[in-house]
C-alpha cells in the first residue's frame, strides 16, 4: 500500500470509478464529444469533481479536469506557478490523473481569473482536440468560464453542454455506492444520538453544533453543515448557520438541527429531529403529526418514471388541504457527491424517478410559533422508496 493509499480517509474504489468514467465515455461517443470539462470550488456542491476523480473541492480553491474520450485526466489545481506532474493514472491521491498542473489563482485577486482556464485549454489544444463538452458550467467561476470560451473559440473548438450527460449516470446509486450512502446515514443516526446525550440547558447553540460536527468527523465524516437553533417552546426554532447558533439553551426549549454530511466515500444524506428539553407542546406535536403525513404522502408518489413535478404539485395540494401554504422552497432531491442533486422534486425539474436514486424528503411546518421538518433517505426500488435509510426514531425526543 502506498503512503498516499494509507492516508486516504474514505476512498472511492478503482472499480467505481472505472465504472463511472465507461459510462460516460459511452455517452460521449455516442454525442462526438472528444473531452469534458468541469471544474469546482466548494465541497457541498461540487460533487462533479469527486464523482470523475474522487478529489473533494474546498475553501473556494477551485480544481479543473480535462476529461478525454481516451487517456489519463488532466487537473488544474491550486499551487506554484508552471507546476507539473506527470503521472499514470493509477496514483492512489490522483486516481485517473495522468497530468497534474498548477497555479496560484484566487478569486481574491481579480487578475488571476483566467489563469487556470488557461492550463486546461493548452491541455485540449496539445491533444489536438476539436470537439468539448462543459460539465456543470454553472458551478466554474465566471474567469473560467469566459476564458475557456474565448480560448476554444480562437482555435476553432466546438463546445456544447454535456451536463445531461453526466447528470443521467450519476443520478443512479451503484452497488458501492448505495452501500457508502448507507454508512453515511448510519453514521447521522449515530451523530444524533451521541447529540441527544450531550445537550444540555446553558449550551449555546453552536457548542451543541460544534460537538455534532466533532463527532461526525471523529467517525470519517469529511464535509457538512450543521444547522439548527433553540427556542423557548411557543416559538419557531428553524435551521439557522453558524453565525446566528449564538442562543444560551434554556430549560423546556425546543431545538432543531440539520445533520447534513457526507461519509465514506464523500457521499451525503441528511437527518433531522426535534429535541425538547423538557415536554413537547400540543403544538408541536400536531405540526410533527402533520409534517411526518406530509413526508408519507410524497413518499407514496416516489415510483420510477414518475415526474418530479406530479410529487411537487401532490406535495403542495396536500399542505394546502391542510390549511399551510404552497411550498416554494426545495423540499425533497437527490443526493450523492453533492449535498443537492438532480433529480430536483419541484415543477421545473425534467429528469423522471429511476430506480436506483438516493432521495431525501423533508417536508417542513413553520409558522411563528412552531417549526419541525422531518428529514430522511430513500433509495427508490423498482416498485418505489424502499425503507427509510435512517434508524433513527420518527419522533419527537424529549430530553
Amino acid at each position: 500500500m502506498s503512503s498516499n493509499e494509507e492516508g486516504l480517509v474514505g476512498p472511492l474504489s478503482s472499480d467505481e470509478l472505472a465504472r463511472r468514467w465507461e459510462a460516460v465515455r459511452a455517452g460521449m461517443r455516442d454525442r462526438g464529444i472528444q473531452a469534458l470539462v468541469l471544474q469546482a470550488s466548494n465541497d457541498w456542491l461540487g460533487g462533479y469533481l469527486r464523482w470523475f476523480t474522487g478529489l473533494p473541492a474546498n475553501n473556494a480553491y477551485p480544481r479543473g479536469i480535462m476529461f478525454p474520450l481516451d487517456g489519463t485526466m488532466s487537473l488544474v489545481q491550486q499551487g506554484p506557478f508552471d507546476g507539473l506532474t506527470e503521472l499514470d493514472g493509477t496514483d492512489a491521491a490522483y486516481p485517473g490523473v495522468g497530468r497534474l498542473l498548477t497555479t496560484p489563482s484566487y478569486v481574491s485577486a481579480a487578475y488571476t481569473a483566467q489563469y487556470d482556464s488557461d492550463l486546461i485549454a493548452t491541455e485540449v489544444k496539445r491533444q489536438g482536440l476539436t470537439s468539448i463538452g462543459l460539465v456543470a458550467p454553472a458551478a466554474m467561476y465566471h474567469g473560467f468560464g469566459t476564458g475557456l470560451i474565448a480560448a476554444f473559440g480562437e482555435a476553432g473548438i466546438t463546445v456544447a453542454d454535456a451536463t445531461d450527460l453526466v447528470d443521467e449516470i450519476k443520478a443512479i446509486k451503484s452497488p458501492e455506492e448505495q452501500e457508502l450512502i448507507r454508512r453515511t446515514a448510519k453514521l447521522q443516526d449515530e451523530v444524533f444520538a451521541a447529540v441527544c446525550n450531550h445537550i444540555r440547558p446553558g449550551m449555546r447553540d453552536f457548542e451543541v453544533a460544534a460537538f455534532a460536527q466533532h463527532t461526525a468527523q471523529l467517525a470519517g465524516s469529511e464535509q457538512g453543515i450543521y444547522l439548527g437553533s433553540s427556542a423557548a417552546l411557543g416559538h419557531a426554532a428553524p435551521f439557522l448557520p453558524r453565525w446566528r447558533q449564538g442562543r444560551e439553551i434554556r430549560a423546556g426549549d425546543v431545538f432543531t438541527m440539520l445533520i447534513e454530511t457526507n461519509g465514506p466515500g464523500g457521499l451525503y444524506t441528511e437527518l433531522s429531529r426535534p429535541i425538547v428539553l423538557g415536554t413537547a407542546s400540543t403544538e408541536l406535536h400536531d405540526a410533527w403529526t402533520l409534517a411526518l403525513e406530509a413526508q408519507e404522502n410524497s413518499l407514496a408518489l416516489v415510483k420510477p418514471g414518475t415526474p418530479g413535478a406530479d410529487i411537487h404539485a401532490a406535495h403542495n395540494a396536500f399542505m394546502v388541504a391542510a390549511g399551510m401554504p404552497e411550498e416554494k422552497r426545495l423540499y425533497a432531491h437527490g443526493q450523492g457527491h453533492d449535498m443537492v442533486e438532480r433529480p430536483l422534486i419541484r415543477q421545473d425539474e425534467t429528469m423522471r424517478i429511476a430506480e436506483g436514486m438516493n432521495l431525501t424528503i423533508h417536508p417542513s411546518v413553520k409558522t411563528d410559533e412552531v417549526f419541525v421538518a422531518v428529514v430522511d433517505n430513500y433509495f427508490v426500488g423498482p416498485d418505489g422508496p424502499g425503507e427509510c435509510l435512517h434508524g433513527s426514531p420518527k419522533e419527537i425526543i424529549e430530553i
